[in-house]
């Protein structure tokens, strides 16, 4: 029971691991209708920029690496504006395959950049005083960050879900993912909202970056190798809907736990069987659009 518990909490920790990446990755989607490739070099960029923050503070709080986490956001959120002005506002214009080579470009950028201000050895971030140790849950013990990481992914997703579907900035965004046209026509500026989604698409992998810096390693192909799965949670939950990839993430991040633990040869690979098998059986994910 006590090993069940922990595979299940690890697999919660997975998928939130796996949401907080998707989450700028699926507005970016639901609105402008561009895969962005380059979103876990960013959230590389992001996490990065946690590890030279933390080494030149030597903060040892939670609330100096919560802190630490929005300055990250912040940051890869202005290069978001700096992006979306040079990349994605022409990229509207041309086809998806286009975008797609363009985007991809840029994971390529960023992977040189890191490369050339940290080098190509690993890198680790430690986590604060109080992410460091472990809880007791009944006869359980689970590491501290491991429950930051899923609180953290929870928050977002309900930050995410209140913004788009109970105020009038979301009822915004929401009508020009639907129809841009029909939306400028009632008086939204539709160049706008592409805009601040783009640059809130970044800030979400800037933050993604700054809190998943304590329980990942830091190196050149980080962010290759988080937007993989983020992609799958992207495709199993519907293109661009929110509340279908928070959904696909958790049940992945589950499925991936239990499988590792009954076959641990092969890790990950209940993850790609059940991503193929979900799609055999609804290809369009299990939801659709932004909602």
């Amino acid at each position: 029971m006590d090993q069940f518990a922990l595979t299940l909490i690890n697999g919660l920790s997975w998928g939130m691991t796996v949401f907080l990446t998707a989450a700028g990755l699926s507005l970016v989607f639901g609105i402008l209708h561009v895969l962005n490739f380059s979103h876990g070099g960013f959230l590389m960029i992001g996490a990065y920029l946690s590890y030279a923050i933390g080494a030149r503070l030597q903060a040892d709080s939670l609330w100096s690496f919560l802190g630490t986490a929005v300055v990250c956001a912040a940051a890869v959120g202005v290069l978001g504006a700096v992006v979306e002005r040079v990349v994605f506002r022409r990229l509207r214009a041309v086809s998806e395959a286009y975008s797609l080579i363009a985007t991809y470009a840029l994971l390529i950028l960023c992977q040189g950049v890191v490369k050339l201000i940290w080098g190509i050895d690993f890198l680790s971030v430690p986590p604060p005083e109080a992410l460091g140790g472990a809880l007791s849950l009944g006869d359980v013990i689970v590491p501290t960050f491991v429950v930051c990481v899923i609180v953290c992914g929870v928050v977002v997703f309900l930050a995410m879900d209140v913004i788009l579907h109970r105020t009038g900035i979301g009822k915004r965004v929401q009508s020009v993912a639907v129809d841009p046209w029909m939306a400028s026509l009632l008086g939204i500026n539709v160049q706008a909202v592409f805009a601040w989604t783009v640059v809130c698409g970044f800030a979400l992998a800037g933050l993604a970056g700054g809190l998943l810096s304590i329980n990942q390693s830091l190196s050149p192909a980080m962010g290759s190798a988080l937007i993989i799965q983020a992609f799958g949670a992207l495709i199993v939950g519907g293109l661009g809907n929110i509340r279908g990839a928070f959904i696909a993430s958790v049940l992945l991040g589950l499925v991936t736990s239990f499988g590792d633990r009954f076959v641990p040869d092969v890790p990950g690979l209940f993850f790609f069987v059940s991503l193929a098998a979900i799609l055999l059986i609804r290809p369009q994910g299990l939801m659709r659009g932004l909602r």
